[in-house]
């Protein structure tokens, strides 16, 4: 019988615990809101993880990485045929493209990402079904789930506080006019340098990760270094409307502030 229940009566952080003592082998499946994962263990250690419809084949997963391009990955899938990922690893080893270090740590990497994206999942539910694996065409690896464990706990640590930063993902990023400033002299990385690329009143957070294929932590890491460092701020999209509780300003008069800023001046020559 499948174990099952609700995310929030029973965590991730948990789940894997309890795998990981228990030494089980087997699919763990999750339900959220908007998508589902699946994530498979063979005697308590994780060896395997697929997040929606999202390409999780050896060429999506070396295209998503950036070890391949999109006119290369077209090209390596009409070669491939009926070909297995191992088949197809094997074919690209051959072929010069990448050594086996590069495959297995790029097939490492995103099982990793997915994990680390399921411990932010409070919503939802999950099902373990014992002894149900990857299909056999997959490449799976052995990872340790205490490592795994304390670096999700870490990054729900992390993301709890870059919720509180950046709340809202549907404001805009606007750069700060400030004297002597220049982006270019800011040493940024390449993902950091994709998401300032955007940077427009125009464009909502949300849609600078979508186009950059980020997910929700890392776009609010990116955006909180920005903020941090004073080279952009938050505004209101370009035509956004205001909500229904915000207060009209009434428009300023220009004579009543003119003669309110000299009394001020003149009140304060005479003390």
């Amino acid at each position: 019988m499948a174990l099952k229940g609700n995310l929030r009566d029973f965590s991730v952080t948990q789940l894997l615990n309890l795998i990981n003592l228990a030494r089980k082998t087997g699919t763990l499946t999750l339900e959220g809101p908007n998508e589902a994962a699946w994530v498979s263990f063979r005697e308590g250690k994780l060896i395997f993880a697929q997040l929606g419809n999202e390409d999780g084949t050896l060429t999506g997963i070396l295209l998503k990485s950036g070890k391949i391009t999109a006119k290369q990955a077209q090209l390596i899938k009409s070669h491939a045929g009926e070909k297995s990922d191992q088949e197809l690893g094997l074919m690209l080893i051959n072929a010069g493209y990448l050594n086996q270090h590069d495959i297995l740590a790029n097939i490492r990497q995103y099982i990793l990402d997915i994990v680390y994206r399921l411990f932010t999942w409070i919503e939802g539910y999950f099902r373990f079904d014992a002894d149900v694996l990857p299909p056999d065409d997959r490449i799976t690896i052995r990872l340790d789930l205490e490592n795994v464990i304390m670096e999700g706990s870490r990054r729900i640590r992390e993301w709890e506080q870059l919720q509180e930063e950046i709340p809202n993902l549907d404001m805009a990023l606007n750069f700060v006019d400030r004297p002597g400033a220049n982006i270019r002299d800011v040493n940024l990385n390449v993902q950091e340098w994709k998401v300032v690329s955007y940077i427009n009143p125009k464009n909502t957070i949300r849609q600078i990760a979508k186009t950059n294929r980020m997910n929700d932590l890392e776009i609010r890491r990116i955006v909180y270094g920005l903020l941090q460092a004073g080279l952009v701020e938050v505004v209101r999209p370009v035509g956004m409307p205001l909500p229904p509780q915000a207060r009209q300003l009434p428009p300023v008069n220009k004579e009543q502030q003119a003669s309110l800023v000299n009394r001020l001046i003149n009140r304060i020559r005479s003390l």
